[in-house]
């Protein structure tokens, strides 16, 4: 009997060791399934970030060209107007620089010549001799006091003829100075009101701009830039027109005032050549027959 109680407790004790091992050995079998199965669940894709599409919306409103003759070509009809308007005045300006400097240099060439060859003259007749074939201030002058005193050979008051002398050769001043004054007129006149001509062209065409971004619903700087370009180039077109109009009207100003004098002299030469012969105690008629 104890020796089959023995042999039972020994059965019990195999079993119960059997079926715990056969515990832990399914535990340990089966635990790499969890991981197994989360790794088979479907990964979710991720989105990708999505393209932004500002780039494309700026590649489709890219300034265009600015050059000034591009700018020209997109400016308003109002605003190439006033363009060409100043392009046409300072087109002016470089033209009566030319042919002002042209005769102001031939007429100071010519009376400082001719003052040069009656310098020496003593008598109104001799400094007429000396300008035979002369036509300019000098020789007007000359012929204007031998003919009042052509007109004076019957009066004996020397200081009345000299009076009379004088009255002709200032007219003949008076004239030489309006004739070499002609077309400068232009240029004070392209020098004030050039800058102001564009920019009217300027606000103009920064109203169009304006209309233009409220009618485009942007401000973005690639459509506005272009209108507030063209607008300005108007404003720059009228400075090129205004600068070089007031430089060559003052430089005109200084030339011709120099003109002026150098007449004035040519004047008093004269003067005193009539005054000359008449201290001199010659009538009238002789000196207006010696000088013709």
């Amino acid at each position: 009997m104890t020796q089959l109680r023995h042999m039972l407790l020994a059965a019990v004790l195999a079993l119960g060791v059997a079926g715990y091992s056969g515990a832990c050995l399914a535990q340990a079998t089966g635990s790499p399934d969890a991981p197994a199965a989360v790794a088979a669940q479907p990964v979710e894709a991720v989105p990708a970030p999505a393209v932004s599409a500002a780039p494309a919306v700026a590649a489709g409103h890219l300034p265009r060209d600015l050059s000034p003759w591009s700018m020209f070509q997109a400016a308003d009809v109002l605003v190439k107007a006033v363009m060409l308007s100043l392009a046409f005045a300072s087109l002016v300006t470089w033209t009566v620089w030319f042919a002002k400097s042209l005769e102001l240099t031939l007429a100071r060439r010519r009376l400082a010549g001719a003052l040069a060859a009656i310098a020496d003259e003593r008598s109104l007749a001799d400094a007429q001799a000396q300008l035979p074939s002369e036509r300019g201030v000098l020789a007007a002058c000359v012929a204007a006091a031998a003919h009042e005193l052509r007109l004076s050979s019957d009066v004996t008051d020397k200081d009345g003829i000299k009076e009379r002398v004088a009255s002709r050769l200032q007219r003949i001043e008076v004239a030489a100075g309006r004739r070499i004054n002609r077309g400068t007129g232009v240029l004070a006149t392209i020098g004030s009101t050039a800058p102001f001509v564009g920019l009217f062209g300027t606000v103009w065409g920064i109203m169009n701009s304006f209309i233009g971004i409220s009618k485009a619903q942007t401000t973005n700087l690639a459509v506005v830039a272009p209108g507030i370009a063209e607008a300005l180039l108007a404003t720059a077109i009228g400075l090129v027109a205004a600068i070089p109009a007031v430089i060559i009207y003052n430089h005109f100003s200084r030339q011709i005032a120099g003109y002026k004098a150098l007449v004035a002299d040519a004047s008093a030469e004269v003067q005193r050549l009539v005054s000359r012969d008449l201290d001199r105690g010659l009538a009238p008629h002789h000196l207006s027959l010696a000088a013709e």
